[in-house]
């Protein structure tokens, strides 16, 4: 029984981590690579993004970690999906911390 509490406890902790992360499926109409930092950053048209965390306040979202190895796996498939004119998935972290006002990518899924 008490097995069975803990995992329920842990199961609705990571459900509220999770549960304000921003979502939105379109087209990539905007990729924006800076020399000075690194930051990766774009925006897709096709639907208003929903449940992004009150930081994000602007419309395009993050590579968190553009020199890592999701980073650039994350950055090749923004690539692919601007060139090819396909959909893409994006869900975020709930976090804005690569920069203030964009929410951090946890997740990109061609379409």
């Amino acid at each position: 029984m008490i097995k069975a509490k803990w995992a329920f406890a842990v199961l609705l902790a990571l459900s509220c981590v999770s549960a304000n992360a921003g979502s939105q499926v379109g087209k990539v109409t905007g990729l924006l690579v800076r020399a000075t930092d690194g930051l990766v950053y774009f925006e897709i048209e096709g639907g208003v993004a929903s449940d992004k965390p009150a930081c994000a306040t602007k419309t395009y979202w993050m590579i968190r970690d553009e020199n890592s190895e999701v980073g650039k796996k994350q950055y090749a498939m923004l690539l692919a999906a601007q060139a090819s004119g396909r959909e893409l998935a994006v869900r975020g972290m709930n976090t804005c911390n690569r920069w203030g006002d964009g929410e951090d990518v946890n997740w990109l899924q061609l379409r």
